[in-house]
């Protein structure tokens, strides 16, 4: 079966772009109860962005600290509950951060509109009706969550998206702009999310000439960015990742990620790491799966001074470690990328387990 998926209904693109989101977002306040949500990350409470959103009023304004916890199945449950039960449904939702933000944004617009816990929708088309309007504004690249059809969420069993039609923003601003500020190891780790999404797209059976088409050009974008002359931080690298986050999103959409998210999401589920960190930590012990990919990865962490720990599982004990693996084992349809449909007759949770041991 050939997916037939969803694109993000509008974006637009370039430095100053944040400048026309009250214009954009002008026509939807019409709706349901007359009001906007605004989610942003914490990070930019007291500074100058936060000046610079355009909430009126009657709207909701809410910092989150997205570095205490990634979204959780919880979190998505009483923020709507409590809007609700406040101001009633709010014409749309805007999410303005990273990734763990993206995805708070676009799970809270579903829920708006679909009864009972979170927990119920984690999977494939388990959402029952559209949600409300939502709108993404990354302000840093990598994550793909800007044109992700995904809402990544913990719940108390699982780290499992939200994953439909509905899901995917109507509208992204992309303003290069947002991400001046990032600091050297997050912008570096958020930015190879990006680089991975892609390298395990390509490395799986699912591979095809779409996701080769916004892949490759998202890799290139990502080896200009963090290997050839004039790497690091710049405008123009800046513009550089931000575009190659939505081509990698984009070529995950119709292929698929692999054996190293499954292990970052044990990884985040049991030891609490960041998502794009905790895929460095497990990349980089994936020769078996992604090659020379692997050894350019290291040659990029040289580059940019960034010194990944080693020997972490001397202090996981067993019973963490089997449950990482647990976590990993569960997310079939990444195996069935990375090792074929038939994967369970070649892969088990010991050998999970032990590359974990290997971390």
């Amino acid at each position: 079966m050939h997916k037939n998926f969803k694109n993000i209904d509008k974006i637009v693109y370039g430095n100053g772009a944040f400048n026309q989101m009250d214009e954009i977002i002008e026509p939807i306040r019409k709706e349901n109860n007359n009001f906007f949500v605004f989610v942003v990350d914490k990070y930019f409470e007291g500074k100058e962005l936060a000046d610079r959103i355009p909430n009126r009023d009657e709207d909701t304004l809410i910092f989150i600290d997205i570095d205490v916890k990634e979204p959780y199945t919880e979190q998505i449950d009483d923020l709507r509950d409590s809007i609700l039960k406040q101001k009633g449904l709010p014409s749309g939702i805007v999410g303005i951060g990273g990734g763990s933000i993206m995805d708070i944004a676009k799970a809270t617009a579903l829920m708006f509109t679909n009864e009972g816990s979170s927990t119920l929708y984690q999977g494939l088309d388990l959402i029952k009706k559209p949600g409300i309007y939502h709108l993404g504004v990354p302000t840093i690249s990598g994550t793909g969550a800007e044109c992700s059809m995904t809402a990544v969420l913990s719940g108390p069993e699982k780290k499992l998206g939200l994953k439909c039609e509905w899901t995917v923003f109507n509208q992204v601003i992309l303003d290069p702009n947002l991400t001046a500020t990032v600091p050297t190891d997050q912008w570096f780790y958020t930015g190879m999310d990006c680089y991975i999404h892609c390298i395990e797209s390509q490395s799986g059976i699912y591979y095809n000439p779409y996701s080769k088409a916004y892949g490759d050009q998202a890799v290139a974008l990502c080896r200009e960015v963090f290997v050839d002359e004039g790497h690091g931080q710049s405008k123009e690298n800046d513009e550089k990742l931000m575009i190659a986050s939505l081509f990698g999103g984009l070529s995950l959409t119709y292929s698929e990620v692999g054996a190293c998210h499954a292990f970052s999401y044990g990884l985040a589920v049991v030891k609490g790491m960041r998502h794009g960190y905790a895929n460095c930590i497990a990349f980089n012990h994936l020769e078996h799966f992604y090659g020379d990919a692997v050894n350019e990865f290291r040659n990029m962490l040289k580059i940019h001074n960034i010194t990944l720990p080693q020997n972490l599982s001397a202090n996981w004990s067993d019973e963490e470690i089997m449950e990482m693996s647990q976590i990993a084992y569960n997310l079939t349809h990444m195996w069935n990328h990375a090792i074929g449909e038939d994967w369970k007759e070649k892969w088990t949770l010991e050998d999970i387990a032990g590359y974990y041991r290997k971390m």
